[in-house]
């Protein structure tokens, strides 16, 4: 039976630390361990200590080993194995090295980031901050530094570490079907006969706060697992049909960016409560500029009006959140960009401004290809920047499915 294996990220907002949590995932599933559960808790000593508090025989924590968040993790860590915070020099001189090819002094602070709880087994890689692994009381408990660099970690050292433990010889093989725009129940009960097969692992996972996000991991094992994973991977996809937007790593925002240049359209984004998160979300792809024309945001119901147009009679009938709103606003960045496309945002991300009919989390989104204009409300669970991010996720999966019916 494989060892069990939990997730822990530390101090990092919805959906930011993604990419990283399905890198470690599939390292660890094809380690041979089963991903029993993940947990994102803050900067804090105690909600730490009661996540590690779930019984598994692995725990990989991710944290910025500079910042806050991994001084909690060191003292949290040295206080549950009853072991002193000791300078470790190796840690110490990689930090120096680093700084010393970026140019720049090492700051009085390193000594602190080279603490390590003691019995701590150190990982260097040449561009990340140190890693490292501790034992105690039976478990094996990894700390990886959160950031592009992670890859390079889990390939040089979890994953050889892991895979040391659990012995040699079965090939394990993964794939992540990523949904959007469903629910974990709706999905569970579409594959409800392909869970229950023999030749494959199926798991339903929630991907983040709110309903609208679900993956489903399929494992397979043995001589065969190739060939497995292929059939069944189709099988279970042609389930999901239109609701399956990506695999493995693949974001919806490098979806859309895909279907865009495919079809030789541009975009353009207009946003309020938002921020600015959908355009950097789409800009944050390199080869971006190819299909992203301008995004602009508009706070204000004066920017509403002087920068997309939206006429006075909506705010003051409807409201700034309200699906005319949204409407007045995708035509809006799409008339003075000049593209066929647009996306629109409008709502309360909190934790104020909510009322009896349009509460903490009401959202409204635009979307328009070639003058084919929809606006819908959603209600969306969580704080601020869990209902900024389950908006912008919903805005680009709106777009993905009327590109997909649209074709090239």
């Amino acid at each position: 039976m494989a060892l069990s294996a939990l997730v822990v990220t530390v101090g990092v907002a919805l959906g930011a630390d993604e990419h990283d949590v399905v890198a470690l995932t599939h390292a660890l599933t094809e380690a041979g361990l089963a991903v029993t559960g993940r947990f994102a808790v803050d900067d804090d000593e105690a909600a730490l200590e009661q996540a590690l508090a779930v019984g598994a025989a692995v725990t990989v924590i991710l944290a910025g080993s500079g910042s806050s968040s991994g001084d909690v993790v060191r003292r949290t860590l040295a206080r549950l194995a009853g072991a002193r915070l000791i300078l470790n020099d190796r840690a110490l001189a990689a930090l120096a090295e680093q700084y010393r090819r970026r140019e720049r002094a090492l700051p009085r602070r390193a000594e602190r980031l080279a603490l390590l709880p003691q019995g701590a087994v150190l990982w260097l890689s040449p561009e990340s901050d140190p890693a490292f692994v501790l034992e105690t009381g039976g478990r094996v408990i990894a700390v990886l530094p959160r950031g592009a660099d992670l890859a390079a970690v889990v390939r040089q050292h979890l994953a050889p570490f892991l895979a040391g433990r659990t012995g040699p010889g079965e090939t394990v093989l993964t794939r992540t079907l990523r949904t959007a725009g469903v629910s974990i129940a709706d999905v569970e009960e579409r594959l409800a006969e392909h869970m229950a097969r023999a030749d494959a692992a199926i798991t339903v996972l929630p991907a983040g706060s709110g309903d609208f996000e679900v993956w489903v991991r399929i494992v397979a094992r043995g001589a065969g697992a190739a060939e497995t994973l292929a059939r069944v991977e189709g099988e279970v996809a042609a389930v999901l049909g239109e609701d399956c937007y990506g695999r493995d790593d693949e974001t919806l925002e490098r979806v859309v960016g895909r279907l865009l240049v495919e079809r030789g359209l541009t975009l353009s984004v207009a946003e309020s409560c938002t921020s600015g998160l959908l355009g950097h979300r789409i800009t944050d792809i390199a080869g971006s500029s190819a299909y992203f024309e301008r995004g602009v945001l508009v706070y204000s119901n004066q920017a509403k009006q002087d920068l997309l147009g939206v006429p006075e009679a909506i705010l003051r009938t409807h409201g700034a959140v309200s699906a005319p709103c949204a409407e007045a606003m995708v035509r809006g960045i799409c008339a003075r960009s000049g593209n066929p496309v647009g996306l629109a945002i409008t709502g309360i991300a909190g934790p104020d401004g909510g009322t009896p009919t349009k509460p903490v989390g009401t959202v409204f989104i635009g979307v328009a290809v070639s003058d084919d204009v929809e606006a819908r409300r959603f209600q969306f669970a969580g704080d601020r920047s869990s209902v900024k991010w389950q908006s912008t996720q919903m805005a680009l999966d709106m777009l993905r499915r009327r590109l997909m019916r649209r074709g090239v």
